[in-house]
């Protein structure tokens, strides 16, 4: 039987990669792992605790959009950090923002624009489910590469004017994964007013936003409502993986217009699995909670701090905004990350794993990717190992 052809040119994930890359090697040392953006700080001390008390709940199917109490606690949480009204209509919780950002795609993107294909925008390099979830519905992924010269983040704006009439949606992750790169208010608004001008949805990968060094970066829903944007034009994406040290919970949730989340909620109806109530619990707890997160900052300040203290004087660093991930620039990704490992034993990613080939190359090229989740000490003593390996 043939085969659908959609997902033919979907590179290999990034991981099963990086293992056919090093594992036929031996390390050269005791290995470190720094290559998937794991958080490894402790999650709240509190979380069991919830688990247990609710654990009754496990037997009952769980709401399909989250429990009233999860969304309230969460639309508390948008008015908190970003001043911006999103009622609880206006929001899903998610068993995972990957499920989300693919579904939200599903959901929302028309089988056509304008009588054509319709085009998606994604960052270059990026998170791989964007271009899945393109592909899945048969339109036209659009790679827009992100370098030093844009400042880390896409300019949608200089596409041709026949891709962006016919774009349906544009991605953007702020803070982005993997360079740290934030949108400021004013990226944030003229991307907001291209999408006006083009109309096409614009999804705001916001899972990092709660990870950086010292000023809060800005968000949609933030911008939108500053602006005026239609909310039907904006859906954000949050998870509490990176902000709680809670990637095994598998919880976030998407907040834009009423419109798009009743038609990302029946789809969930049908395809997509609700999260089990004691964990809608403990997310419910974990967005009404900011002490843990300010301690979760605290922890990685400090790796900042080192991460600058090693890289300093290396031609071509520069300190992430925001985030966990150190973007280092090297002749070749594959190359370096292969020496860095039968050398030293630290694994890292190489950055065109991440990317795609597109006109110009693949921006990650010349790049590895390195996770600052590993405990401080060791953190520490594989970036000295990474920088005297590959930079003296």
């Amino acid at each position: 039987m043939d085969q659908p052809e959609r997902f033919s040119n979907l590179p290999e994930y990034a991981f099963p990669r990086l293992r056919t890359l090093l594992d036929a090697h031996p390390p050269g040392g005791d290995p470190i792992a720094m290559t998937i953006g794991e958080p490894q700080h402790p999650f709240p001390a509190w979380v069991p605790d919830v688990i247990a008390t609710s654990a009754a709940e496990f037997g009952k199917y769980p709401p399909n959009e989250g429990a009233p109490e999860l969304l309230a606690a969460i639309s508390a949480w948008i008015s908190g950090r970003y001043g911006a009204v999103v009622g609880p209509g206006r929001i899903m919780a998610l068993n995972g923002t990957r499920e989300g950002l693919f579904n939200a795609v599903l959901a929302l993107c028309p089988e056509t624009k304008g009588g054509k294909q319709p085009a998606v925008l994604t960052p270059n390099p990026f998170y791989q489910v964007y271009a899945v979830a393109t592909l899945g519905v048969g339109a036209e992924p659009v790679y827009v590469p992100t370098t030093a010269a844009t400042g880390f983040l896409p300019d949608y704006a200089g596409l041709p004017t026949d891709v962006l009439d016919r774009t349906a949606i544009a991605f953007l992750c702020s803070p982005a994964n993997p360079q740290g790169a934030v949108a400021s208010r004013e990226y944030w608004a003229n991307l907001l007013a291209l999408a006006e001008k083009h109309d096409f949805l614009v999804f705001a990968d916001e899972c990092y936003s709660e990870i950086y060094r010292d000023t809060a970066p800005v968000g949609i829903l933030q911008v939108a409502g500053e602006v005026g944007t239609d909310p039907e034009r904006v859906f954000a994406f949050h998870s509490l993986s990176k902000r709680s040290n809670l990637p095994g919970l598998r919880s976030g949730f998407v907040a834009g217009g009423a419109g798009g989340i009743a038609r990302i909620r029946q789809l969930r109806n049908y395809a997509g699995a609700p999260l089990p109530l004691p964990l809608q619990r403990v997310a419910e707890r974990a967005w009404a909670d900011e002490d843990h997160v300010v301690e979760n900052r605290a922890l990685y300040a400090a790796k900042y701090a080192v991460a600058d203290e090693v890289f300093g004087g290396i031609q071509g660093y520069q300190a992430p905004q925001a985030g966990f991930f150190l973007w280092l620039p090297v002749e070749d990704g594959e190359a370096a990350a292969l020496r860095l490992w039968r050398e030293t034993g630290v694994r890292v990613l190489p950055g065109a794993y991440l990317g795609r080939e597109a006109p110009g190359g693949n921006p990650g090229q010349g790049y590895i990717r390195v996770a600052m989740v590993a405990p401080k000490d060791d953190m520490q003593r594989g970036l000295i190992q990474l920088r005297d390996c590959l930079y003296r």
